[in-house]
């Protein structure tokens, strides 16, 4: 069978605190160019960039169209080509000759709890009576008949002139309450995650690379890992099988803990999986690793902790530290007995000893973060750290409040009055500006914003 034609909309927004566009962001230990690359070279020719659609000629056979800042995955480009085939079949046999944009119900939990709240580029498609007029529910609000992304999938060639319809998909979520709490931290006594078969999703704030890795990543990982020994006898045999011949307990096996080469590995080092451990990695003694992806090149030394978390390449986390749920890019440093939960580590950074990053306003207050327009959003979660962009050098002692973030570059010390980070940190109120002017120099700025950038334009076209 042909490849498919593959034009990519380039965006080039910058994502804040990273002053990065999201296609240079990581996802599982890849920038999401090449994840996107990766996911679609079966099916694809390689890639065209484009600006506009002005810019794509006439094609034959199928084409998509996609957008820069949306991570997927193999299954969900799978379920996108099957339903689009099984639509072009049944509209060719009407004799319509279409393209379809790829769309969600606003019943997909998974779609709605992390792609929608703070996106830009989702365009929301209103429920409308026969005279037009829009339909409200029972408390007021617009209803929603369905999402549509920047995925656009042509069956029989690219013609700017061709009807558009929505091509619904779903995710196949699955609502997973993984572990139990307090009733003030959740009404349901649970705090859930909606894990997915497949995944989509638009990455257009840190909020969202935190979503794509954990509860879309790590989390939809071991859920399919389930799913699979579920479902299969034979499976489940075989991982029982290996765990008896190298003499391990099941979820430490090598069959759901992978680890690269010239790893070294301490005895007493706890590891479960579904764990990925890459290339040259070293784990010192009392270390314990649940459900991680961690990178090549990584030291983690005596005592860390570290629960379904990502580790970016060439990081190194001292004694005691602890990870749960957070993603580091590459390069991070992660000093001892300092604390991060759900949290976003860009490349580069240096988190000292000692530093708490919350995760749980004491008091009923709705999480809000700051979306890529400058405005500030609820994001619908109670429980949410905070960010830290690139190039960041972070003091001993502190405590970060929920969901606050802490822009590129930015350099912080301890001091009386600034202990406990209640608001974002502008790279403008970085402590190293205050330095005597050769010091200062010593920190050099690597991410700037975007307009302060010479021959770029933002861009984001609409349709």
């Amino acid at each position: 069978m042909p490849k498919i034609k593959n034009f990519v909309l380039q965006d080039t927004r910058h994502i804040p605190p990273f002053n990065q566009p999201a296609r240079d962001l990581n996802v599982l230990n890849k920038p999401l160019f090449l994840a996107q690359r990766d996911v679609l070279s079966p099916y694809c020719e390689p890639e065209t960039p484009i600006a506009h659609f002005n810019e794509i000629p006439p094609t034959e056979g199928e084409t998509i169209i996609y957008r820069d800042n949306l991570y997927f995955d193999a299954p969900m480009i799978d379920e996108i080509l099957r339903r689009g085939r099984e639509q072009a079949r049944r509209d060719a046999k009407l004799g319509l000759f279409r393209a379809y944009r790829v769309a969600f119900s606003p019943e997909d939990k998974a779609f709605t709890t992390y792609a929608v709240p703070l996106s830009r580029s989702i365009t929301a498609i209103y429920k409308r009576s026969a005279t037009g007029r829009l339909l409200r529910d029972g408390q007021g609000k617009e209803e929603v008949d369905h999402y549509e992304v920047d995925f656009w999938y042509y069956p029989d060639g690219y013609r700017f002139e061709k009807t558009v319809i929505p091509l619904e998909v779903d995710t196949g979520w699955y609502n997973y309450g993984y572990y139990a709490v307090p009733d003030y931290m959740s009404d349901q006594r649970d705090l859930e995650h909606f894990v997915t078969k497949r995944t989509l999703i638009g990455i257009e704030n840190w909020v969202h690379l935190f979503f794509a890795n954990v509860p879309l990543g790590i989390f939809s990982i071991g859920h399919r890992f389930e799913v699979k020994q579920n479902q299969s006898n034979f499976y489940l045999l075989k991982i029982l099988f290996q765990a008896l011949i190298e003499q391990k307990q099941v979820l430490g096996c090598s069959e759901l803990v992978h680890v690269g080469k010239n790893c070294t590995i301490d005895p007493t080092a706890i590891i479960h999986g579904p764990t990925f451990i890459g290339d040259n990695c070293t784990i010192g003694p009392g270390v314990v690793i649940q459900n991680c992806h961690i990178g090549n090149n990584v030291n983690i030394d005596q005592g860390v902790q570290l629960m379904l978390s990502v580790i970016g390449d060439s990081c190194f986390l001292p004694f005691r530290a602890a990870l749960y749920l957070t993603v580091l890019m590459e390069h991070c440093i992660v000093a001892q007995n300092t604390c991060l939960q759900m949290c976003v580590i860009g490349r580069g950074t240096f988190i000292g000893a000692g530093n708490t990053f919350t995760d749980f306003n004491l008091l009923p207050k709705s999480i809000e973060v700051q979306a890529i327009d400058g405005k500030l959003e609820k994001v619908g979660q109670k429980v949410l750290g905070g960010c830290v962009g690139h190039n960041c050098r972070i003091g001993s002692g502190m405590v970060v409040m929920p969901g606050r973030q802490i822009d590129s570059d930015v350099m912080l010390f301890a001091t009386h009055s600034r202990r406990i980070i209640r608001k974002n940190i502008s790279f403008e109120e970085s402590d190293h500006h205050g330095l005597p002017g050769k010091i200062s120099a010593l920190h050099r700025r690597k991410y700037p914003r975007l307009e302060e950038t010479k021959g770029e334009e933002q861009f984001l076209e609409e349709w």
